[in-house]
């Protein structure tokens, strides 16, 4: 949750029914948040970077230098090593953690911003949706072996939304079983794309 008057991030701990401010300096306005799927390390992404915090320890761990004039969404792969985050110029930035803090890869996909992006919990595969009405979906294989490096397909456009206001799909999620995606647009519908 982000406090916008103070630039907060709080946590909520729901078994304690306790929420605390993020014990570290923010650098920057945050714009999204999300935890690492099996550890306590808490990502959040400013318009420029992303930190990557250990909860436990309280100290900053690392720093992914996106590149990007404006970021604004992120995801966390299953494995934990790998990071997406989209931006409001229609790119996306793969991170390698255990690599390098630098983009592995940059992908020039939207003509406009990208409003979310995320990672299928057990397939090979993450999308990305845009306010140019459409949704990308890709192959995104991450390798056990370290000295691999993750192989990224371009696998198909979906489109189905119309804009409304100059908005397209403000939304997608996978479905958690099925290699499923729905998409919420501005049009006020939610779709359902299956193959």
């Amino acid at each position: 949750m982000f406090l916008r008057e103070s630039r907060a991030v709080l946590i909520h701990q729901l078994s304690k029914k306790v929420t605390q401010k993020l014990p570290f300096k923010l650098h920057g306005l945050a714009v999204r948040s999300t935890f690492h799927p099996s550890h306590s390390i808490f990502f959040v992404c400013t318009k420029k970077s992303v930190r990557v915090y250990d909860l436990l320890k309280t100290k900053l761990i690392k720093k992914l230098d996106t590149g990007l004039r404006e970021a604004s969404s992120i995801a966390i792969h299953p494995g934990g090593d790998n990071v997406i985050v989209g931006s409001k110029e229609g790119k996306m930035c793969w991170f390698d953690m255990d690599l390098s803090s630098k983009p592995y890869k940059i992908l020039k996909c939207h003509p406009k911003d990208i409003n979310n992006v995320v990672f299928h919990r057990s397939y090979p595969l993450f999308a990305s949706c845009s306010d140019d009405g459409t949704a990308y979906i890709f192959h995104g294989m991450v390798y056990s072996d370290l000295n691999q490096n993750p192989l990224i397909v371009p696998l198909e456009i979906l489109r189905g939304h119309t804009s409304s206001n100059g908005r397209g799909i403000l939304d997608c999620k996978f479905h958690p079983r099925q290699p499923w995606l729905f998409t919420a647009g501005a049009d006020k519908l939610i779709k359902l794309y299956c193959h």
